[in-house]
């Protein structure tokens, strides 16, 4: 910006000065050099508003819960899209659009008295098929056996690491828990597997809220020890906070965890063009032969079900299911080489 002492000031104000001195009625008009530079001024700022006010449409936009762990998520899918599509590296070119599900609004309840399938996905899947979103990111064991119709999910993600986390600030391990301690989760698939093997402990099962919110629970003592997703965590950069790692002989996983997937349009070729690119078969595929069997059993929020699929030592896939019942004292362990 220029200041008053600058050459292009001095020669205005000298010549609006000049022009009052060549009237002897006290009238001035205003010299040319001073109109020149107002219509310069008013026409820069013109284009300025013009500038400041339009603004870019995204190419491409995605749809997330508002959670730290699911922007997480929503990120990585941004970054890998920029990593393989040009045009969707430059600036503005993605942007990340949060939707609150019913999941989010309830969290007083346990998942099983609210009822329905796809309490973290159904307001995510309202806003694909109304075109507020192109495409949507979900964590995958929050997705239901059917999707919506007109939609598609032809992508997941490389799966992170599919084992629980036992996160505790008094013992080391499950084993060393006092009887009668207080464990908090709000998945029946843990509580069950943690009551068979220690029926000495206690179950809080409406154990509800983000990693952060659990953990700060954790700490204000409202629980003596909480499980939680090895792979949040991991996205999250919070494996400082865990105590052990349970194997997958201890607490098989639920279905799909640790994989991420990502939906658009049936009829949305661009879409479906971007994120083809991103998939990772072998994941796409174990997750295919996990919600296989959750759909065979029907299975829902309340019913504890587990499963994984892997390959062993000889590439071929290997199915691990368990149907139990919420107190752990019935089970159904079922390994399957295919």
């Amino acid at each position: 910006m220029e200041t008053l002492s600058s050459p292009s000031h001095q020669t205005l104000i000298s010549a609006n000065f000049t022009s009052r001195s060549a009237y002897s009625n006290g009238i001035s008009l205003p010299s040319p050099l001073v109109k020149i530079h107002r219509r310069r001024f008013a026409a820069g700022v013109k284009a300025s508003v013009a500038v400041d006010q339009e603004k870019k449409v995204a190419l491409l936009r995605i749809g997330t819960r508002g959670s730290p762990l699911a922007l997480a998520q929503a990120y990585q899918t941004r970054d890998k899209l920029m990593e393989t599509s040009s045009e969707l590296a430059e600036e503005g070119a993605i942007e990340i659009i949060i939707i609150k599900t019913t999941g989010d609004k309830i969290l007083t309840q346990p998942l099983a008295d609210i009822g329905g399938k796809g309490l973290f996905t159904k307001e995510i899947d309202e806003a694909l098929l109304n075109s507020d979103i192109d495409i949507a990111v979900h964590s995958m064991k929050d997705v239901p056996t059917y999707l919506p119709d007109k939609t598609i999910l032809p992508c997941n993600l490389p799966r992170e690491d599919v084992r629980d986390a036992f996160i505790c600030l008094s013992a080391s391990s499950i084993a060393d828990l006092p009887a009668g301690s207080v464990v908090g989760t709000a998945s029946l698939r843990r509580k069950s597997q943690l009551l068979h093997r220690h029926p000495h402990l206690t179950v809080q099962d409406n154990f509800r809220g983000n990693v952060q919110t659990r953990l700060k629970k954790l700490k204000e003592g409202n629980v003596n020890a909480t499980l939680l997703a090895l792979a949040g965590l991991k996205r999250l950069s919070m494996t400082e906070h865990v105590t052990a790692i349970l194997s997958i002989d201890d607490m098989l996983p639920a279905v799909a965890q640790g994989a991420i997937g990502i939906a658009c349009r049936s009829d949305d070729d661009r879409m479906a063009d971007y994120i083809a690119k991103l998939n990772h078969e072998e994941t796409r595929l174990a997750v295919a032969c996990e919600r296989a069997f959750l759909l065979t059993l029907d299975g829902s929020c309340r019913t504890p079900i587990a499963g994984y699929a892997s390959r062993d030592e000889d590439g071929n896939c290997l199915f691990r299911g368990l149907v139990a019942s919420p107190d752990g004292t019935k089970g159904n362990k079922k390994n399957q080489k295919m």
